[in-house]
């Protein structure tokens, strides 16, 4: 039988950067969300309303699971911050969309850990991943397994490795020597709470997911609430700014892995840039990216919303009046933006 060493070396062995272990139970964490969901801090992601009752044990996920084997990705590249960038006519990403798709990347990572601990158990041996796309609270597992607290902010921190890394999960019937949790270092700072242009964080430790620009500019479908447009600036997919400020990533270390660098119509595009992109040419700059949970016409809104924002004279505005747009949510969002002062 193989040991959680075992486990771990291997998980580092295919890419992982870190890689801990939890034990499948009840925790105490696991048991907030249903609280969470009843203040409405949860907003239009009615799928965590369904899922709630899943998402409290991971044994309701995988019913033999003994552990939960989680592992992250660093994917710190070598560019600016976002609260460094202060040209208005740029379009900000959040920084884990601007290479592939850490669906893809992880998960294919995750499929060869559990088929090499199948190999080495035998008859027998289960296992369910996940990454951020399964009924799983995967903080809370990451946290359990050592690999980082849950901050102010809500992202797992890791120590030395900072938040700039992306989580999977294996949970599996082998019942491996679990880790120490890790232990709350945020102290009494504020800084991301101060920091979060939407002021979405209700307080320490507790996202307001409505006000959240991650949840405007990727969750909300339709029309987003025309008094939330201009806090928005040029986000044009989620918000990095509370993670940006975080005294954890002063130092936090950098990927050269290839799958993480950006792309390179996603390196620091101008707004115009990616408006100007017909709708098959932006398709294919946001294939197989995190970007495509937004999609085109998610995209294309998001970015009328900041070039409204933009305060700049671009060309683009007085072009756009004239230009036949077929999406009705797109040109809504367009009109508002032709309205907003220069």
């Amino acid at each position: 039988m193989i040991t959680s060493a075992d486990a771990k070396q291997r998980a580092l062995q295919l890419g992982f950067d870190l890689c801990g272990i939890a034990a499948a139970g009840e925790f105490p964490e696991l048991a907030r969300l249903p609280d969470w969901l009843a203040r409405g801090y949860g907003g239009r992601m009615t799928y965590l309303n369904r899922s709630k009752t899943t998402r409290a044990d991971v044994r309701h996920f995988l019913p033999s699971a003994r552990s939960v084997v989680v592992v992250a990705c660093l994917y710190n590249t070598d560019r600016p911050l976002s609260i460094e960038i202060t040209d208005p006519a740029r379009a900000l990403i959040a920084r884990y969309a601007w290479g592939d798709d850490y669906h893809d990347v992880i998960g294919r990572r995750l499929d060869a850990l559990a088929g090499w601990i199948r190999d080495a158990c035998g008859p027998g041996f289960e296992s369910r991943s996940s990454v951020d796309a399964a009924p799983v609270q995967e903080k809370v597992y990451a946290q359990r397994a050592g690999l980082g607290w849950i901050g102010k902010n809500t992202c797992l921190i890791s120590p030395g490795a900072g938040s700039w890394i992306l989580l999977g999960v294996l949970a599996c019937s082998v019942p491996f020597e679990p880790d120490e949790p890790a232990l709350d270092r945020c102290g009494s700072c504020r800084l991301c709470i101060e920091a979060c242009p939407a002021g979405a964080l209700a307080e320490p430790y507790v996202l307001d997911a409505r006000r959240c620009l991650s949840y405007l500019t990727i969750e909300v479908r339709g029309s987003i609430p025309v008094e939330q447009r201009q806090r928005i600036g040029s986000h044009v997919f989620g918000c990095d700014v509370c993670q940006e400020v975080c005294p954890h990533n002063a130092l936090a270390p950098r990927t050269s892995e290839v799958c993480w660098q950006p792309r390179p119509l996603l390196d620091q595009p101008a707004i115009e840039t990616l408006w100007r992109a017909d709708d098959e040419k932006l398709g294919r700059v946001i294939e197989r990216t995190a970007l495509e949970r937004a999609g085109v016409r998610g995209l294309r809104r998001n970015l009328a919303v900041a070039i409204g924002n933009s305060g700049q004279p671009l060309p683009l505005l007085a072009e756009m009046g004239s230009d036949p747009i077929s999406d009705p949510v797109v040109a809504e969002h367009l009109r508002w933006a032709r309205a907003q002062p220069r």
